[in-house]
C-alpha cells in the first residue's frame, strides 16, 4: 500500500471537496489451466483483504484494473475464454456490491460483460457501483486495439455507450479503458461532459507501450483539467496453447509482462509516484477537485479552444470526399 495526497488552494466562497481515491492492481491467482471457476473465485479471494484495507481505510472511490475478474486471455483468439463473460448483475458484481454497502464506497469494476438481451453480445465493460450497493451505470469501451498480440476484437467489438460521465456521491467520475489512452479525443470527450476523475484500467506489457504510459495520462490531465487515475494488472499469465497473431514472431504461449506501475495524475501536473511492476498493490490518494476548476481557471483552456473550428474539421474528414487543407509551395513542382 501507498497513499499520497494532491491538494489545491483555499477558497472564500467553496469548501474544499477532498475525495480519498484508490486504485488496485493484482495478478493472477491460479494458472490458466485451472477450472475457471476456480480461477474467478481465487481473484475474488485475493482481492478480499485488499479491498477490505481500501474500505478501512477510507477510501471513497475504489477502481480495480481491465478484466480483473480474468487472466487476459483475448491474445489467443481461443472461445473458451468467452465463459468468462457475466451480465452486469453477474457474479462479480455481486462480490463488490457487498464492499460498496459495507463500505460506503463507489467500485469501479472492469468485465467481459456477456449482453443477454442482445444475443449475449460480449462487450469490454466497466461498471460503476453505488455507494449504496447499487448499479450506476455502465461504459463500453470505445477503441479496441489491432496491434501485437492483442486480437481483442476476436471477442469484442468498439462500444456504444459514448462518453458517459457518471455523478456520483463522491464527485464526477468516467472511465477511459485502457487503449482508449492512446486516443486524445477519447480524453477530450470526458472533460466536455464535465468529468473531474477519469479512471484507465488497463493490462498492457512492457514491450509495447511502457515508455508512454507515466506520459499519456499526465498530458490527459493536464489537457482536460481532471485527475486520472491509471491502473495496470502484474506478472505474466502463460496460456496452455501456444499462439501468434500474424506478426512474423514465433509461436508463444505469454503476452508478455504486464508491468504494473499503477498511479495517479493530476491537472497541475503533479503526479504520484508508481506501484510495483511486479507486485500486486493497492494505491490511496487524496484530492480535493477544486483543483480541477482552479487550473481551468488558470489556464484558460476551454476559453481558449477553438471548438467549432475543429468540429468544422472532423465533419469534412468523415466524408469520403474530404481534401486535406494543405498549401503547396508553387516552386516545389516548377520544374516537374
Amino acid at each position: 500500500m501507498q497513499a499520497f495526497s494532491f491538494s489545491a488552494d483555499r477558497e472564500s466562497l467553496r469548501g474544499p471537496r477532498i475525495v480519498r481515491v484508490g486504485l488496485i492492481q493484482n495478478s493472477i491467482s491460479l494458472p490458466t489451466t485451472a477450472p475457471f471457476l476456480d480461477q474467478r473465485r481465487a481473484i475474488f479471494k485475493k482481492l478480499t483483504p485488499i479491498i477490505d484495507a481500501a474500505g478501512s481505510s477510507g477510501v471513497n472511490v475504489l477502481c480495480l484494473q481491465e478484466a480483473w475478474t480474468m487472466p487476459f486471455a483475448f491474445c489467443t483468439r481461443e472461445k473458451k475464454w468467452c465463459e468468462f463473460a457475466e451480465p452486469i448483475d453477474g457474479e462479480s458484481t455481486q462480490f463488490l456490491q457487498e464492499f460498496a454497502r459495507k463500505y460506503n464506497m463507489v467500485i469501479v469494476s472492469s468485465i467481459l460483460e456477456r449482453d443477454v438481451y442482445h444475443g449475449e453480445t460480449l462487450w469490454n465493460t466497466a461498471l460503476i457501483i453505488g455507494n449504496h450497493g447499487n448499479i450506476i451505470g455502465k461504459h463500453r469501451k470505445n477503441h479496441i486495439p489491432r496491434v501485437g498480440d492483442f486480437n481483442e476484437s476476436t471477442y469484442y467489438m468498439e462500444g456504444n455507450t459514448g462518453h458517459p460521465v457518471f455523478d456520483t456521491a463522491y464527485g464526477k467520475i468516467a472511465v477511459n479503458i485502457c487503449y482508449g489512452r492512446h486516443h486524445p479525443l477519447n480524453w477530450l470527450a470526458f472533460g466536455l461532459n464535465g468529468a473531474e476523475i477519469v479512471f484507465n484500467p488497463s493490462a498492457t506489457v512492457g514491450e509495447l507501450s511502457e515508455p508512454m504510459w507515466p506520459i499519456e495520462a499526465r498530458n490527459a490531465a493536464i489537457a482536460n483539467s481532471y485527475f486520472v487515475g491509471s491502473i495496470n494488472r502484474v506478472g505474466t499469465e502463460v496460456f496452455p496453447n501456444p499462439f501468434t497473431s500474424g506478426d512474423g514472431k514465433p509461436q508463444h504461449a505469454d503476452f508478455g509482462h504486464f508491468y504494473g506501475s499503477s498511479h495517479f495524475s493530476a491537472p497541475d501536473s503533479s503526479c504520484t509516484p508508481s506501484l510495483s511492476r511486479h507486485k500486486d498493490g493497492l494505491l490511496i490518494s487524496d484530492m480535493d477537485l477544486n483543483l480541477c476548476r482552479q487550473l481551468k481557471e488558470k489556464w484558460g483552456f476551454r476559453m481558449t479552444a477553438r471548438y467549432e473550428v475543429y468540429a468544422d474539421l472532423l465533419a469534412r474528414y468523415v466524408k469520403h470526399d474530404f481534401e486535406p487543407q494543405v498549401i503547396s509551395d508553387p516552386l516545389l513542382y516548377k520544374n516537374a
